[in-house]
């Protein structure tokens, strides 16, 4: 879905191409028929501002916020080990259907590289996968709406995408191993703390309570 990968484009830090690439995004979600209502303050933003000050917006708003880091799996695990095998399945995920990752740099939980994977998808599996995912969507979104920033308008428009309603995430994830460790006690080996992280939708096979593997479900 051509959607899923204009989002992409959108929520990645800007460089003056995608400042010039604004009224062909324009015109292209007008021929979508996406409601303007959505984007059209941050595609104001992104046209009318100097660059050096959008990019310092983004970096303020989406790298020194771990409330809004564009890293999925950090909103749902935080620092637990498990974060790392389910790191590894989505990878397998984007492998295991040929798609070839565009930010090399980037964790594989990180949105806008899903997003352009969606984008690759046929329609009714980019829906699943997306709405498999949007809890934590939902949950970034609904912090960004707290600070009224421009970027809010791409959650709210990836949820009218999904299937289904974010819900609240049950617990925040324990990032200060010190707090973890105060928290839920140590581990077996007494060096790490024992945490409970969320039960995770992204990964529905893992069961918080037994463990378990962290494939994205289709």
């Amino acid at each position: 879905m051509e959607i899923f990968k204009i989002l992409s484009v959108l929520l990645c830090y800007p460089e003056q191409d995608l400042i010039d690439a604004v009224p062909e995004l324009v015109a292209r979600l007008e021929k979508l028929k996406i409601d303007p209502n959505f984007l059209s303050p941050l595609l104001k933003e992104l046209g009318e501002q100097d660059l050096l000050v959008l990019q310092e917006n983004y970096v303020n708003i989406f790298d020194r916020s771990r409330n809004h880091s564009l890293h999925m799996f950090e909103h749902i695990h935080g620092e637990d080990r498990i974060r790392g095998q389910a790191l590894v399945d989505l990878m397998n995920e984007y492998k295991n259907h040929g798609f070839e990752l565009s930010v090399i740099d980037e964790l594989p939980d990180y949105l806008p590289l899903f997003l352009e994977y969606l984008s690759v998808c046929e329609k009714k599996q980019a829906i699943e996968l997306l709405t498999s995912a949007i809890d934590v969507i939902g949950h970034i979104g609904k912090k960004l709406q707290e600070t009224k920033s421009a970027y809010i308008g791409i959650f709210s428009l990836l949820e009218q995408y999904s299937t289904a309603k974010p819900v609240p995430l049950v617990t925040p994830p324990i990032r200060d191993m010190d707090e973890a460790l105060e928290k839920f006690g140590p581990n077996i080996e007494g060096v790490e703390p024992l945490l409970q992280p969320n039960a995770c939708k992204i990964c529905p096979t893992y069961d918080q309570n037994k463990g378990g593997s962290h494939g994205l479900s289709r």
